[in-house]
């Protein structure tokens, strides 16, 4: 099978839908070896900022001369960007080998009578037998949905770790943060170090009282330690203290007081794999460096500076939460036009009631998927929010290529365009504006 083969042959697997279970994937990785268990896993879940903490440790982890396997979800613009070795995606060619490989292992697990894999259990089963092959020094696993039945909890991690916790998915993890804190928390495993983004009480007791269980010792974040010495829209300059270290003057480029917190985590994980010797002493320049150098395609990204146009992933109220704090943070005084696509499954009302007070304009658009939100039915939503201070101007522009070329069009120079919303949105924005600026 070819690239283009096994692209389809993953999306095609879609129509298996989504299945929280650990049964199938576990059927699978065992015809394949079990190479889960070849791997020093770090895995980090929560609901918001796990995919820039799994960045922040795999920059680190790299720069300190490791090998280091990312796997991530989802992609913003190609497939290979999921699964990662050195900051390097997987090329087409070892893409279609270990999908090749994959599916034989499918084919007999469905001649034993099993169900067939969901195409992230596929994809999972993918990234693990690429990273045992390729014999990596360390793999960081970004959990998909959840954790306790995620396909990514077949591993016995060296460590674990736990972002921010919000309400989102709550179809399939619960209706409270207590309860969706436990799944979370799926992923901490027998005697095995966790690392908790501090956050509230509520959360912090389930996480505690889980870790108590099963013997594993909770490191617990303090945000309150970080010092802010210099912050914009570009990113910001910090003290923090964590595990015993002062580090001073760390440079992030990545904006946004909750992506200060999002390193808090990482630094943590890195200093609890020094201290039990999974890595050699670290080399304090060098984190430094990978600090600095750590981006996140998609969350707050400054595209281009003429208009400043800016996308973020921000889906749910958590999301839509940091993006507002950040807006008036840091574009105190701008006029704002926001583009704004979601999913029809997703708690559209509560993060366009965060977003919408902030802005001056609203462009609705759809995302390319077909669990799209109808651009009437967001407009139906948004006319109900109450803005009584100015005139909201609403925009129905269906065509994510449309919206995007009205929206830059039409903004002028002391103008900021906001795009916000679902991923399957930003990641044809930024495809399309990275396109627009010749900044490919």
């Amino acid at each position: 099978m070819d690239y283009r083969q096994a692209l389809n042959y993953i999306e095609n697997t879609g129509k298996f839908g989504s299945r929280l279970g650990l049964e199938n994937v576990k059927n699978l990785l065992e015809i394949l070896g079990n190479p889960q268990n070849n791997l020093e896993i770090i895995h980090v879940a929560g609901t918001n900022g796990k995919g820039s903490t799994c960045s922040y440790i795999n920059n680190m982890l790299v720069y300190q001369g490791y090998n280091v396997g990312l796997y991530t979800s989802p992609y913003l613009e190609e497939f290979n960007e999921r699964i990662r070795i050195n900051n390097s995606n997987i090329s087409d060619e070892e893409l279609a080998q270990s999908i090749s490989t994959v599916k034989k292992a499918i084919d007999k697990i469905l001649d034993s009578g099993f169900e067939h894999p969901t195409e992230f259990e596929i994809i999972t089963a993918t990234a693990y037998l690429y990273f045992s092959e390729k014999n990596v020094d360390f793999a960081v696993i970004e959990v998909g949905l959840g954790g306790r039945l995620d396909a990514t909890n077949v591993c016995t991690p060296v460590i674990s770790a736990i972002t921010s916790i919000g309400m989102d998915h709550t179809q399939y993890l619960g209706e409270t943060l207590a309860e969706i804190a436990f799944e979370k928390a799926g992923i901490i495993k027998e005697n095995i170090p966790v690392v908790l983004y501090q956050q509230s009480k509520e959360v912090e007791l389930v996480i505690s009282e889980i870790c108590n269980l099963r013997k594993s010792d909770l490191y617990i974040t303090q945000n309150d330690n970080i010092e802010y010495i210099s912050e914009n829209i570009h990113g910001q300059t910090v003290n923090i203290e964590e595990m015993g270290h002062l580090y001073s003057g760390i440079e992030i480029r990545l904006p946004g007081r909750h992506q200060a917190k999002n390193l808090a985590v990482a630094l943590s994980v890195i200093r609890i794999l020094e201290m039990s010797g999974k890595i050699s002493q670290i080399d304090t320049e060098a984190l430094y460096g990978s600090i600095r150098d750590t981006r996140w395609p998609g969350r707050m990204e400054i595209i281009t500076e003429n208009p400043m146009t800016i996308i973020d992933g921000a889906h749910n109220p958590d999301g839509a939460g940091i993006l507002r704090e950040a807006i008036e943070r840091y574009l105190k005084g701008k006029k704002i036009n926001l583009v704004f696509g979601m999913l029809s499954d997703k708690d559209i009302y509560s993060v366009a009631e965060i977003l919408v007070p902030c802005v001056q304009k609203v462009i609705i658009t759809e995302p390319e998927s077909p669990r799209a939100a109808n651009v009437k039915e967001v407009h139906d939503l948004i006319s109900k929010i109450n803005k009584s201070d100015t005139v909201l101007e609403i925009i129905e522009i269906p065509q994510i290529k449309e919206a995007v070329n009205y929206a830059q069009k039409t903004a002028s120079e002391d103008e900021v365009v906001v795009y916000a919303g679902s991923l399957y949105m930003i990641g044809k924005v930024r495809t399309l504006l990275n396109e627009m600026y010749h900044r490919l």
